[in-house]
C-alpha cells in the first residue's frame, strides 16, 4: 500500500507519526510511506527583491527542518519511506501530490485552530477531506 503522510512539524505531526507507529494492525509492514510538507512561500512582494538561489535555498531548509526528523522516526521504525517537498498552500498542494502520487491512503493529523467550523479538524485537513477522493485517515 501506498500511503501519503503529510507532515508541517507541529506537535499533530508527532502524534500522527506515533499513532501509526503504536497501531501496526492498521497498516502493517511492507507499505511505502511518501512524506511530504507544504512549504509556506514568501510574499510575491518581498521575493522579487531576494536572490532566486537564496529563496531556494531558504524553501530547502524549511523543508529539512519538517521532512528530516519524520524521515529520520519513519526509517528507525524500519518504514520504507521517501520524502518530498513544494511550496505553496498545503491543500493546494497536498492534493497534488494524491493526484500525482496516487496513494492508497492519506493519513495526517488534525489541528483545530481556526474558524468555528474547523475546530474539530482543522481548515488544512477540510480541505484535503473536500479535494482528495480516497480514503484520508485523521488523527487528532
Amino acid at each position: 500500500m501506498k500511503i501519503l503522510l503529510p507532515v508541517d512539524g507541529s506537535d499533530y505531526t508527532k502524534r500522527m507519526l506515533s499513532y501509526i507507529a503504536a497501531h501496526d494492525e492498521l497498516v502493517g509492514g511492507g507499505h511505502e510511506f511518501i512524506v511530504f510538507t507544504a512549504v509556506t512561500p514568501v510574499p510575491t512582494y518581498a521575493a522579487r527583491f531576494l536572490d532566486h538561489g537564496v529563496l531556494d535555498a531558504y524553501y530547502r531548509e524549511q523543508a529539512h527542518s519538517v521532512l528530516g526528523p519524520v524521515q529520520k522516526f519513519c526509517e528507525q521504525n524500519g518504514w520504507n519511506v521517501r520524502v518530498s517537498h513544494t511550496t505553496g498552500h498545503a491543500v493546494q498542494a497536498i492534493a497534488a501530490v494524491a493526484a500525482e502520487e496516487k496513494p492508497d491512503l492519506i493519513v495526517m493529523g488534525t489541528h483545530g485552530h481556526t474558524a468555528f467550523g474547523n475546530v474539530l479538524l482543522g481548515s488544512v485537513a477540510s480541505g484535503v477531506l473536500a479535494r482528495c477522493h480516497l480514503p484520508v485517515l485523521l488523527v487528532p
